[in-house]
């Protein structure tokens, strides 16, 4: 009964106030029609009384709220005013200070449209957009009332005339509390306690509205019929929560009464005596709910139960497990972390034991690491360390159910880099250390370097002078730069061995690999680019091999032995270039037709080049192995570079000294500006962007002298949307078909002559050919000039580094609907001519989302063989329906060995992901699909 009371009263208080308010013609002249909107939610026909105009000026009545002073009416009594513009316009000098005996501060406030003073009462009235600031307590609203002599502030907002909505809602704010919206508040700034009615607050992902708050004090609140909700929608919109008919609300939990389930305004039988809900303003820790499932081969399961650790703002951390009634396991823990401005990572480390086999057999057992980690370019100057670290056993993806994506189950390969860079200011000098792996699932091995140094420095003029004044001399244009790479590298190790000691001592390779180039570029006659260089490599290994045929070996026997010889081995090499360049233009103009000209740009540079036969037995780098001679065997021999299979090789054998062909070709067309083009600037438009084709003749050869004829080019039609590339090979020697006797047989088998296909009058052979075209459209819609600016890592806050890193972890979390349609196609052509065996690859890829409304998308996802006529089986079909604060989502991937569907409802509130109901069907189960 008090509540209706107190219901009714500020009702008439408000309502009286709007209507005295208009007959003295010092407010906006709002309205009084009923309306739907008021600040108590008013009914606008069962209290249309209430709204009725009333030129009798009435005293309201009193509002006496605990802890607040009585007596105070919100009717406007006579006295000195000082009137503002009635259109709005802020006036000069609104800011009146009010000082009261025994206040400390002062209260500071300021209207927009006017403001009046009753000297008698002491009473303050703002109009139209005002604001009080006392300390550290902010109001703003579109009426305020201060009564001085109090200290009690009032607010409200106003029914705008043209919409009939109520407008300009109080929003309160005090020390570092995040604002709190209502409908009309009481306040008394001395003793910090007021009262609001239908509160609209956030915390952190937990919305609070409706009903009534009063604040006891600075860390309390006492709610009354509020609604607690994970929907940002104020009351009545908000679509569910739990209401809580009373309660106690501190710093961070709330402590209720009874409690309900609230949905679309319908109350549930769903209730409770009391509870308790958590209002965190950081990082809370807490239990992870399992979900339940059933796997064909590993039983029923419980799922991604486990528990939350939320240490601080910048790191938490999630352990999940999942276990299975036939005894199979898997744990899964996950870390982030984040410091702004300096750097962010995620770690997470899983492993798993499962039998898929009969009971009793031995469980296979099979562990993960995934790490990234990178830093704020800005944070350390001059040094740099970035991680990616992706290993683990190669049946972990096969293993694992349901917690891997399609990329990983399909990945054939899983590589990882850590490193640390390191660069001197005002020097040439730069240094990078590193750690890589790089792993062979179908294989099962396992490369590693551990680790790699690079030492360099960036090319400078060693002949040039700091002091000098004019231009370089030609010697002053040498450059000379230097690069040291070093490492140590097990290569290709079966991973049951990678950690074994004898893996390190005898399987480890490492060595040294110095690089020198020495530069010179000079125009020559005006036209010509002149360029020279001289490359120097040296390597220096603490081991080499040695082959040998074992005693008594025949020639078709297979006893080659290969020894490792400890000690230190150097191996140099060294190569020359020099060469020319130059542009050619050419232009065809129109004088009819928007298309006004075409310019065909040609580059032709040809160069010579030198590198002898480093297995020449003077250099000591290659050495043959010879069988002992058997009657009546012949003897047979082998050569071999002592630095077969080092980390970086040696040097290569064979004597080149020849010239280097190249052309590439650009072509544009300039089109007649568009009529509708105010700048009248013509249009340059690229037909052709980059046809090369280049060569090798090597003079020191003894036949085959001319390399394949290579070739590239890529360009981009319709406004640059659809990009086509391409590639491919000619053989320009002429390939023959003769016969072989095999096991009694005649094979017939193909060899290339020493004769070009021109001399016979044909073109040269195409001998491999790949052509791709991708092409991505999207409505315009998306680029609308009220898209807000795109935040970046530097800007944004700690509620959207949370939501990155969830969609970091799960990118189907996120769905764009700002782009009403998106369509995306890859299309791919191989061609393969190889001794006459021609093979070939024809494949589409079609990837898109379309908006059917403005809560309904479709996203889909396929590829298909042409030449096969075969839709592949990574085909999917997802469908996402915007419920406001739920998301639901569809994922159905119709057939093929990864055929699955899954549907999930869940709530889209960052700290209640795990609140959500999912129905799902696996490639796990394919014998209970449907």
């Amino acid at each position: 009964m008090k509540f209706t009371t107190l219901f009714f009263s500020l009702a008439i208080i408000l309502t009286v106030n709007v209507l005295v308010a208009e007959s003295k013609g010092t407010h906006k002249g709002y309205g009084s029609k009923p309306v739907a909107d008021t600040i108590i939610k008013l009914d606008s026909v069962r209290d249309k009384k209430l709204f009725k105009s009333n030129k009798t000026k009435q005293n309201t009545p009193n509002v006496n709220t605990p802890g607040l002073t009585p007596g105070l009416t919100d009717t406007i009594k006579k006295g000195n005013a000082v009137k503002g513009k009635k259109n709005g316009a802020i006036p000069a000098a609104k800011n009146d200070t009010a000082k009261n005996g025994g206040l400390q501060s002062e209260v500071k406030a300021v209207a927009e449209d006017s403001t009046h003073v009753d000297n008698e009462k002491d009473i303050l009235y703002l109009y139209g957009r005002a604001r009080v600031t006392y300390e550290d307590f902010e109001l703003d609203a579109d009426y305020i009332r201060v009564d001085q002599k109090n200290h009690v502030m009032f607010a409200r907002g106003s029914i705008d005339p043209r919409t009939k909505r109520y407008i300009g809602r109080p929003i309160s704010k005090q020390k570092n509390d995040k604002p709190v919206s209502s409908d009309s508040l009481l306040f008394n700034y001395e003793t910090k306690k007021g009262k609001l009615y239908n509160p609209a607050s956030e915390q952190d992902g937990n919305f609070i509205s409706g009903g009534q708050a009063k604040k006891l004090n600075e860390t309390e609140v006492a709610y009354r019929n509020v609604i607690f909700s994970t929907c940002d929608l104020p009351y009545p919109d908000t679509h569910f929560g739990i209401v809580i008919t009373r309660g106690i609300g501190e710093k961070n939990r709330i402590i209720s009464g009874p409690a309900y389930l609230e949905i679309e305004g319908i109350p549930l039988p769903l209730a409770i005596p009391f509870g308790f809900f958590p209002k965190p303003n950081q990082r809370t820790s807490g239990v992870i709910l399992p979900t339940f499932g059933e796997d064909q081969q590993l039983g029923f399961k419980l799922s991604n139960f486990g528990y939350y650790l939320g240490f601080n703002d910048y790191i938490d951390l999630t352990t999940t497990a999942t276990v299975y009634s036939k005894g199979s396991y898997e744990l899964n823990s996950v870390m982030r972390y984040l410091k702004r401005y300096k750097y962010t990572g995620n770690l997470a480390l899983s492993f798993g034991s499962h039998n898929y086999g009969l009971p009793g057999d031995p469980a296979s057992k099979d562990v993960h690491i995934d790490w990234t980690h990178s830093q704020d370019p800005n944070a350390n100057p001059g040094s740099t360390f970035s991680a990616s670290v992706n290993a683990g056993t190669s049946g972990f993806f096969r293993n694992t159910r349901g917690t891997v994506s399609i990329p990983d189950i399909a990945a054939s390969t899983l590589r990882s880099s850590i490193s640390y860079g390191k660069t001197w200011a005002g020097t040439p000098f730069n240094l990078t250390v590193g750690l890589s792996h790089s792993q062979d699932i179908a294989r099962k091995t396992i490369t590693v370097e551990l680790p790699t140094i690079a030492f360099g420095m960036s090319s400078i003029n060693p002949f040039d002078s700091k002091d000098r004044v004019g231009e370089q001399k030609w010697y002053q244009k040498i450059t000379v730069s230097y690069n040291m790479t070093a490492t140590n590298k097990v290569n290709d190790v079966p991973e049951s061995e990678l950690f074994k000691s004898e893996t390190l001592s005898k399987r480890l390779q490492n060595g040294f690999q110095h690089q020198i180039p020495v530069s010179l570029g000079l125009n020559v006659l005006k036209y010509f680019q002149f360029n020279s260089s001289v490359n120097y490599t040296e390597r220096w290994y603490f081991q080499s091999i040695r082959k040998q045929f074992e005693r008594g070996s025949i020639g078709t026997g297979d006893q080659l032995i290969t020894d490792t010889i400890p000690g230190f081995k150097r191996a140099g090499e060294y190569s020359l270039s020099t060469g020319l360049s130059t542009k050619l233009y050419g232009q065809l103009n129109f004088k009819h037709g928007n298309l006004k000209a075409i310019r065909h740009v040609a580059t032709p540079s040809i160069s010579f080049g030198y590198r002898p036969d480093f297995s020449d037995p003077s250099f000591g780098y290659y050495k043959t192995a010879v069988s002992q001679a058997t009657i009546p065997y012949p003897y047979t021999s082998q050569r071999y570079s002592i630095f077969e299979n080092s980390v970086y090789g040696g040097p290569s054998p064979g004597k080149q000294a020849g010239l280097n062909f190249s052309l590439d070709n650009t072509i544009e067309a300039k089109v007649k500006a568009k009529a509708t083009d105010t700048s009248g600037v013509d249009k340059k438009v690229t037909i052709l962007q980059g046809l090369s084709f280049s060569t090798f003749y090597n003079f020191a050869a003894d036949s085959l002298k001319l390399s394949p004829i290579t070739f590239s080019g890529h360009t981009a039609i319709f406004n640059q949307k659809l990009n086509i590339s391409f590639q491919g090979t000619l053989n320009p020697y002429v390939t023959v078909i003769r016969d072989s006797i095999q096991n009694n047989n005649i094979v017939k088998y193909a060899t290339q002559i020493n004769r070009y296909t021109w001399q016979d009058g044909k073109f040269p052979q195409l001998s491999n050919m790949s052509v791709s075209m991708s092409a991505s459209l999207n409505s315009t819609k998306a680029h609308a000039p009220a898209t807000p600016g795109v935040n970046t890592l530097q800007t944004m806050n700690a509620s959207q580094a949370q939501r990155l890193a969830m969609v970091n972890s799960d990118p189907n979390a996120y769905v764009d609907f700002n782009v009403p349609w998106n369509i995306s196609f890859n299309y791919s052509y191989s061609y393969s001519n190889f001794n006459n065996v021609t093979s070939t690859s024809n494949t589409l890829q079609v990837t898109g989302d379309v908006n059917l409304t403005q809560k309904w998308k479709i996203q889909y996802s396929t590829n298909y063989d042409i030449k096969a006529a075969k839709i592949g089986s990574a085909t999917s079909l997802s469908i996402y329906r915007d419920l406001h604060c739920w998301d639901l989502s569809v994922q159905w991937i119709p057939f093929g060995y990864l055929k699955s569907y899954n549907v999930t409802l869940k709530v889209k509130s960052t700290i209640l992901q795990d609140l959500k109901l999912s129905k799902r069907n696996d490639y796990t189960n394919p014998g209970t699909f449907y």
